[in-house]
């Protein structure tokens, strides 16, 4: 199973809340989809946490406390096409204090960086990201949730 850490950073406003989204180019997955604006796979020997903190810097270039990560829902999903690198666990945080303003940095991998309110979400999302954000807003998200089985 591929691990993975995503980072839904949220912020409130007057109109409620909203959450900084990316727009995929380049990857080879699901380019043209808006995404976590920091999210990415759990590396060798590090903790789950540590990927969130790393993948928010190296994608948007934020400085996040390991202690301000909320934990969200773990997803277990599949693709169904029996090839082990689709055979994933995502861990999900949201994130109200940072360190920095947002930005693209890895600007081959990110053609847009914007904030969207919960109920007004870009199309297309990412969908088992879309999934987990309705949850959010929903305030009904399990802490283990399946998607694709």
């Amino acid at each position: 199973m591929v691990p993975a850490a995503y980072v839904f950073l949220l912020r409130s406003t007057t109109a409620g809340d909203e959450v900084l989204l990316q727009l995929r180019q380049n990857t080879g997955y699901r380019d043209g989809h808006w995404a976590a604006a920091a999210a990415g796979h759990v590396e060798e020997g590090e903790s789950v946490t540590a990927a969130a903190c790393r993948e928010a810097k190296e994608e948007t270039g934020l400085v996040i406390d390991p202690a301000d990560l909320v934990p969200v829902t773990a997803m277990h999903r599949t693709h169904r096409n029996h090839d082990p690198i689709d055979e994933r666990v995502d861990f999900f945080f949201s994130c109200r204090r940072w360190s920095g303003e947002p930005e693209i940095v890895e600007e081959a991998k990110a053609a847009e960086l914007g904030w969207f309110p919960l109920d007004g979400l870009p199309d297309p999302v990412v969908p088992h990201e879309l999934f987990v954000l309705d949850g959010i807003r929903a305030g009904d998200l399990p802490a283990i949730v399946t998607h694709g089985f």
